[in-house]
């Protein structure tokens, strides 16, 4: 693995060139492969190997710790630390506090879904090194980039790039780091 580089990029005139040259990369054993396109490509997740993200139970999660701290919240407000006697209603009257933690549930689940969307993400990031990468604005216009990124394993400069020759893209290019 090269520190100097982030990567090989290859470009594609066409959605299904890229689609082939993503599944021929997953099969030859890349585990670390970024597709690039204008539109979304049916089938690119599964040949590039994209997996399920952990958003959801981070969300469900965040739901759970903010209905268990609201009740919480609530029963040592009101049974403990300052307990009224309110109309001869038991202490511990459930029932009113319903709406609160179903409100801190919602709170809860929205901020973790929030701040685990960044952190998968790898968000805020403000640059990126395959930005730098010549021709890479056409990615949003009309051209399809694969990049195999130097942390593969299986990543080795010359053997790369002649593994992404052999796909007959449009170029093939060092991203620097």
């Amino acid at each position: 693995m090269s520190n100097s580089i982030y990567g090989l990029l290859a470009e594609f005139r066409t959605s299904e060139a890229l689609l082939e040259a993503a599944r021929c990369a997953r099969e030859d054993g890349f585990r670390y492969i970024e597709a690039y396109s204008p539109y979304a490509v049916e089938g690119i997740a599964e040949a590039v190997g994209f997996s399920t993200s952990k958003v959801p139970l981070i969300t469900l999660i965040g739901g759970i710790v903010g209905a268990v701290s609201g009740y919480f919240l609530q029963w040592y407000s009101a049974v403990i630390d300052y307990p009224i006697n309110v109309g001869g209603r038991p202490l511990h009257s459930w029932p009113s506090f319903i709406v609160p933690t179903f409100e801190l549930t919602i709170l809860g689940a929205a901020l973790a879904a929030v701040f685990g969307m960044l952190v998968a993400n790898g968000l805020p990031r403000l640059t990126h090194p395959i930005f730098n990468a010549p021709d890479f604005e056409q990615a949003t216009r009309n051209r399809f980039f694969l990049c195999l990124t130097a942390r593969d394993p299986r990543f080795d400069i010359e053997r790369s790039r002649r593994f992404l020759e052999g796909l007959q893209p449009m170029s093939v290019v060092e991203v620097p780091r």
